[in-house]
């Protein structure tokens, strides 16, 4: 259970693909432009993920050294052309205003390096987990991104969520600011790189202050340690 605990965090904290890994940033900066975008490319990629995390995990007892990479790259292809035709056939519209991101998805790092780092080395559901977590920790990223991008440059959240959920959620779009005039740099390329920086930066100082916690707190109990009664 420790081992679950452990992987839970890297994915989502501590070796969190976007923020830590920083990987994926091109996909990242480009679709992030509102909420649904960012929603709708980070769960192709945490299936993906999940789905060639398992694969290779399942696999790995007769594959070769040699041709690992070349296997794991042929899984990740597959998996990805059929979340393609995928949303091709069913999220069509949001598969056109995503284009050419989703095929790209083959190329992120983030999911060759767990497949070779983690899933090449560990069981089925240990692997599975750790490609749900990083999948997960991404995609909270690109929505996260997104709300800010189309928060300042549209003054709106869920905008255009009918794409993903179809008509019946045209209402769920919220107005933050009416008759807003919008502001060009956040949905431009600069304000993606200028949004991701400052989530880093958060969570370095997030990471700072909970160290320093840490260190107040075994302080103490050092000295108590080496000054015994």
């Amino acid at each position: 259970m420790s081992d679950y605990r452990q992987i839970t965090r890297q994915g989502l904290w501590e070796n969190n693909p976007a923020l830590v890994q920083i990987l994926g940033m091109c996909p990242l900066l480009a679709v992030t432009t509102t909420v649904i975008n960012g929603l709708g490319l980070g769960l192709a990629t945490l299936l993906t993920l999940v789905l060639s995390n398992g694969t290779v995990s399942l696999i790995r007892g007769w594959l070769r050294p040699e041709i690992r990479i070349p296997v794991f790259v042929l899984v990740i292809a597959a998996i990805v052309t059929t979340i393609e035709l995928l949303m091709n056939a069913y999220l069509h519209d949001l598969y056109k205003v995503l284009g050419i991101f989703i095929p790209l998805i083959v190329t992120n790092c983030a999911i060759i390096a767990r497949a070779e780092a983690f899933a090449a080395k560990n069981p089925l559901l240990p692997s599975l987990l750790d490609g749900f977590m990083m999948g997960l920790g991404f995609t909270l990223v690109l929505v996260v991104l997104g709300a800010l991008r189309e928060s300042l440059g549209q003054g709106t959240l869920l905008a255009h969520a009918h794409l993903m959920f179809g008509d019946a959620a045209r209402g769920l779009q919220i107005t933050l600011v009416d008759d807003y005039g919008g502001f060009l740099l956040a949905i431009l390329p600069p304000g993606a790189f200028i949004g991701l920086g400052l989530l880093i930066a958060i969570k370095n100082v997030i990471d700072e202050r909970r160290q320093q916690a840490d260190s107040a707190v075994k302080a103490p109990a050092a000295v108590a340690v080496e000054n015994p009664a």
